[in-house]
């Protein structure tokens, strides 16, 4: 399902998703870890919060797709158990598409 990146903004901003995300330009990590680039990326593998991922995160092996961010998201504790992330789940699949097409418009922060 192709998602509205408007909506998603929205939605990130009004889930919280901001409180503890930052994305766009000049993203760092923050009470959790920036979002630029998420999809393609290893879970737990952003070199400004690798401190503070959990250590069910850095050993996950998962790498971020839109099936696994859709999983991730609808139940965070159930795709990676032992996850610091504290978010009770997203799971319509109209607002999953339009958070996804969100995050898709913020490639990796250039080097």
């Amino acid at each position: 399902m192709a998602g509205d990146p408007a909506a998603g903004k929205a939605l990130f901003n009004s889930l919280g998703c901001a409180s503890c995300h930052a994305i766009g330009p000049g993203a760092r990590a923050g009470f959790g870890p920036q979002l630029n680039g998420v999809i393609g990326r290893v879970a737990g593998s952003t070199v400004d919060y690798q401190s503070r991922y959990s250590a069910a995160m850095k050993k996950s092996g998962i790498v971020w797709s839109e099936q696994t961010l859709t999983k991730f998201i609808n139940s965070p504790n159930d795709l990676v158990p032992g996850t610091n992330m504290r978010f009770w789940g997203l799971s319509n699949e109209t607002k999953l598409a339009n958070l996804l097409a969100y995050l898709k418009t913020f490639p990796a922060n250039p080097k």
